[in-house]
């Protein structure tokens, strides 16, 4: 099942997302449907929040370097990574990590312009998994955007409230000029017109993808 994805304005986006207490088939079922939901979005990552459940749940489905890493986590806990295994093994232990980079960043609840936003370089997130079994999740550079980005969504938070300056200014544009910021607003993955303009045909699409 595809469910519409909410947009900014609606009252779950800005709410702190409950603790998942049962990892039965009802749980499965929606975690099976938040996948088919954000493979029809064209997007990376999506929030329980996203298609209005209030359950701390984010499935992903996103390039990790060379690799495509598809997964979810239910119920997590994060920390930031001071030393970070893999750019240790990349760069060599004696090398200093980056505590931050800044990167385009985008939206599935707010679909309008990529913005610019600093985000830790490595995050840990500690949770479980569909089945109620213990996992970790780690993710450094662009993975760890990924995972910092839908873990605000349980929180309450869209990566725009993370803007400053010219950024936050030109989102509350974009808002306002789209009618967004009321409850009721959605769009339907592979129904309503894609709002990134997704092309497949696109040699650069990699490089716009959404989070959630």
């Amino acid at each position: 099942m595809i469910y519409p994805i909410v947009i900014d304005g609606e009252p779950v986006l800005r709410q702190r997302a409950l603790e998942v207490t049962e990892f039965d088939d009802e749980l499965r079922t929606l975690i099976a449907d938040m996948f088919e939901t954000l493979e029809a979005s064209n997007g990376v990552g999506l929030a329980a929040p996203q298609i209005g459940k209030g359950l701390r749940i984010f499935v992903y489905d996103g390039p990790d370097e060379d690799v495509q890493r598809k997964g979810v986590i239910v119920n997590p806990t994060m920390q930031i990574v001071q030393r970070p295994p893999l750019f240790a093994q990349r760069e060599g232990s004696k090398a200093r990590p980056p505590k931050s980079l800044t990167d385009y960043e985008g939206c599935l609840s707010f679909p309008g312009p990529n913005h610019e936003l600093k985000r830790h370089y490595a995050v840990l997130l500690t949770g479980f998994d569909e089945f109620g079994n213990p996992i970790e999740l780690a993710g450094e550079g662009w993975f760890a955007r990924l995972l910092q980005h839908e873990y605000d969504h349980l929180d309450g938070y869209l990566y725009v409230d993370r803007l400053r300056g010219r950024e936050a200014t030109s989102a509350r544009k974009e808002a306002k000029e789209a009618g967004w910021g009321a409850p009721g607003l959605t769009w339907m993955p592979g129904v309503d017109p894609d709002p990134f303009e997704y092309d497949e045909d696109d040699e650069d699409w990699e490089d716009d993808e959404q989070e959630g």
